[in-house]
Parts: C-alpha cells; structure tokens; sequence
C-alpha cells in the first residue's frame, strides 16, 4: 500500500503542484483546503504524513498541528511563505518535523518527504535496540521513552534524534552529523532545525526530572549527559 500523504493549503496552485509531485513520487494524495477539514482528515484517513500550510485562513496551520498532536504523532511538515522565522521555529516547537519555504521545489518536497517517512515509518529499521543510558530507556519497537517510570511523549524526530545521540552517548556529535542522521546525506537543513528539536527533548526531559540529559560542547556539538533520577 502506498503511503498517504495529506496535502493542506488554500491556494489551488499549490495543491496542484504538490499533488502532482507527489502522486508521481508513487504516494497517495488527500488535499484539504483549511484547517478544520485538515483536522478532520487526519482523525478518519489515517494518513502517513501531513503536508501543512501555516497560512491557512482562519485556523492557521499552528492551531492545526496543535490540536492534530493532542491524539497522532502523524510527521507534520510545513509549508511557509512567511520571512519571519519565528513562525518556522514555532511549528518545530509545537510538534512538526521539517518545513520548507515557499517557493519550494517540488523535487526538494518529496525528498523531505521520503526522508520523514523513511525514519519514521513502520517498515524503517529501528535505530538501535533497547537503548539505555542511566534511567533513560528507548523502545524503538514500540516507539516508547521512558525516564525511571515514567513516559515521555516524543515525535518521530525527536525520538531519532534522542536515539542518534544515545547510541554513542560518550561521544560529542556535531550539529552537522545529527542533521546527515536525521536527514539524510543530500539535504539541506538549517542547524536551528535541530536546535528546536534539541530544545524540545530538554524541555520534556526535564519535565519528568532529566534536566541535564543533553550536554552542550561549546563550539564542538552535543552529546549526552547524566540521566538518573536521584
């Protein structure tokens, strides 16, 4: 079965475009047209991926990946044509995966798309198995983390990205290398990308007590530090 990609902006042209692109890339398309029905869609068609204006009328696409991660870790990446970063940062923040600015290539559109579904999706091998540092523990299987008893909520990036750096947790790993292992090696994704995701790990592991799980190497990169809970 091939996966399902969710389309969502107003401009038919885009819709166009992007279905196009897609449908050749081998995936199935569904399009919404503004984020009500975007949300609805995502709750009864299941779809693999959500392709997600944030300059949608009415309820943007920030309200939408909003209230789509209070019940799916479906990947989300959003399309922009605003200039102001804040907006991009924001949706990283809030639970979406990559994003791309408009004007985009359609080439580059479904690269991202390939590479979001690769590192997410069933069928991907899992990072490593029953990675463990200190009381931090990944379940690739089951996409489950959990710090001593207790689960945190990561989406599929952060979940990677987490086990990238817990698989060589006494190795310092640069920004560039987290980006090939999230990524892939031919696409191109600003470091604040990862900076978002990083800070969005912190935070929730710091939430459940594991505030110091990700060291910062000044100048260097990143790499992972004491995680026990007391």
């Amino acid at each position: 079965m091939p996966s399902r990609i969710l389309v969502v902006d107003d401009d038919p042209n885009i819709l166009d475009v992007t279905g196009i692109a897609v449908e050749k890339a081998g995936y199935e398309t569904l399009f919404a047209t503004d984020g009500v029905t975007a949300i609805q869609s995502s709750q009864t068609e299941n779809p693999d991926l959500i392709v997600l204006d944030i300059g949608l009328p009415e309820k943007d696409g920030l309200e939408v990946c909003r209230e789509i991660r209070k019940s799916s870790d479906v990947p989300i990446l959003f399309l922009t044509a605003r200039d102001d970063e804040v907006d991009r940062i924001v949706g990283l923040e809030i639970g979406a995966d990559d994003y791309l600015t408009k004007p985009f290539s359609p080439r580059e559109l479904v690269a991202r798309i390939r590479a979001i579904l690769k590192r997410t999706g069933p069928s991907s091998p899992p990072p490593e198995q029953g990675l463990a540092h200190g009381d931090l523990a990944l379940d690739p299987d089951r996409h489950l983390c959990r710090f001593g008893a207790t689960d945190v909520a990561l989406t599929g990036s952060e979940f990677r990205l987490l086990a990238t750096l817990m698989a060589r947790p006494d190795h310092v790993l640069s920004r560039a290398q987290l980006v090939d292992a999230l990524y892939g090696y031919n696409i191109h994704v600003s470091d604040r990308t990862i900076d978002s995701h990083i800070r969005n790990i912190r935070a929730k592991l710091t939430a459940v007590g594991c505030a110091e799980g990700i060291v910062t190497v000044h100048g260097v990169g990143l790499r992972m530090g004491p995680c026990t809970s007391g």
